[in-house]
């Protein structure tokens, strides 16, 4: 396997760390900025003129970043090889007037975002992050991480039906969080998070804020082989790339017969329909400058393209122990067992035949062993950034992943060691 990536739990233990690190996806895209400034990378901004110097480059906008890699002698039509993945996660989200409660309990108005499963956001001790935008047009990050919201669950005894007939939750009834008693008072949650920031809650006009369970991810089991925690899917696969990049970074640029790209988007989870979701022009738009930048053209763009392959790396399924129903009969992904390459012919997935090729050749030359998904043909699955990838910008594009357990839920769980055996199998993609 890769040297850069020594196996020791290391690398999980530091998956563990990221976890914690990214209660939003604007501390999550600050915590991988961060990590490859450290590797040499530096950030250029969207509204400067950039240029063709080599080395390690990344673009924040957001909760999205796009790093980039250009070894030195590249052309300007070298191919990429791009490592795809997505900040968000499934959660709750405080509306633009968020003060609110009902019989002397202060709570918190808040929107679903995304398709998370409900009853595990109840009676958990959750924090508040986000960022706050300033009336001068900056922002400033917030993470108040520790107990300070719980969504409580009716009582038993209230809901008697709730182990038999199943428990029915209204999205706008019965998920807004409490964090106290007395009089609702307007403005009152905007203060104290501003206050929390250090900033004036008069220079504050604007906030993307979400709760976040404050439990810390945990290993778990007789011989500590799984790990529990949050928003794995999908800062798993974002931890993964970040430290794939980094490590090819650190090879010689003779190696590099590509330009290694990160590219971490936002929204994913409602449909990635947004400047800093993978249906946007994002990704495009820094591949074509990067181009452009080393004196390329049209001709050099189309042919970068052509060469162009991406691996969509997000989460999947492994096979359930109690519903083992639900899954394929002949494809049961299980956890610590690699990657797992997903398939759906109707591309919902973007893999081909062609793509597996790619896949198998990565995981060959790291040594990894790996995985097909594919779902059960009455249980239609999911989607992701890879038919997106694909069909807006005409390059090649295969689904992979780590099957994990819990999917959606505000605590997932995944094997131990299948972090590690991701990014040692992104390191030899990306290193081509």
């Amino acid at each position: 396997m890769s040297s850069s990536l020594r196996f020791d739990r290391g690398h999980t233990d530091d998956l563990m760390a990221f976890l914690m690190a990214g209660p939003s996806p604007y501390h999550a895209v600050a915590t991988a900025a961060a990590r490859l400034e450290k590797a040499g990378f530096r950030q250029v901004e969207e509204t400067a003129a950039w240029d063709a110097s080599a080395g390690g480059k990344y673009v924040l906008r957001g909760g999205a970043i796009v790093a980039w890699y250009v070894p030195e002698g590249a052309s300007a039509h070298t191919p990429f090889r791009i490592v795809g993945a997505h900040t968000d996660s499934p959660n709750l989200r405080v509306k633009p007037k968020p003060d609110t409660g009902a019989y002397g309990w202060r709570q918190i108005a808040v929107e679903i975002y995304g398709g998370t499963l409900l009853n595990t956001w109840l009676d958990r001790d959750l924090g508040l992050a986000g960022r706050l935008s300033l009336r001068d047009g900056s922002h400033r990050l917030v993470n108040i991480d520790r107990p300070l919201l719980r969504v409580p669950q009716l009582a038993v005894h209230l809901d008697r039906s709730a182990n038999t007939e199943g428990l029915k939750l209204d999205r706008q009834k019965h998920m807004q969080p409490i964090w106290g008693l007395g009089e609702v008072e307007e403005g009152d949650l905007i203060r104290f998070v501003a206050g929390e920031a250090d900033v004036d809650p008069a220079d504050v006009t604007g906030w993307d804020l979400m709760p976040h369970a404050v439990e810390a991810p945990a290993y778990l089991g007789r011989d500590r082989e799984l790990v529990a925690g949050p928003r794995m899917d999908n800062l798993l696969s974002v931890h993964a790339a970040t430290a794939a990049l980094a490590a090819v970074a650190g090879q010689s640029d003779g190696d590099l017969p590509y330009i290694p790209v990160l590219a971490a988007f936002d929204h994913e989870e409602n449909g990635s329909q947004s400047d800093t979701g993978a249906d946007g022009p994002l990704l495009g738009t820094v591949l074509e400058r990067s181009v452009f930048a080393r004196g390329g053209t049209y001709e050099d763009r189309a042919r970068a393209f052509a060469g162009t392959v991406c691996l969509s790396s997000d989460t999947g399924h492994a096979v359930h122990p109690n519903y083992g129903e639900r899954h394929d009969p002949t494809h049961h992904p299980v956890v610590n067992g690699g990657p797992i390459l997903k398939v759906n012919v109707n591309m919902r997935y973007a893999t081909d035949g062609s793509g597996r090729a790619v896949f198998a050749a990565a995981c060959e030359k790291a040594g990894v062993p790996w995985q097909t998904f594919v779902s059960n043909n009455a249980m239609p699955c999911g989607t992701t950034i890879g038919p997106i990838t694909a069909a807006r910008h005409g390059i090649q594009t295969i689904d992979i992943g780590v099957a994990i357990l819990s999917m959606h839920s505000a605590r997932e769980l995944c094997g131990a060691d299948d972090p590690y055996l991701l990014a040692n199998s992104l390191t030899a993609f990306l290193a081509g």
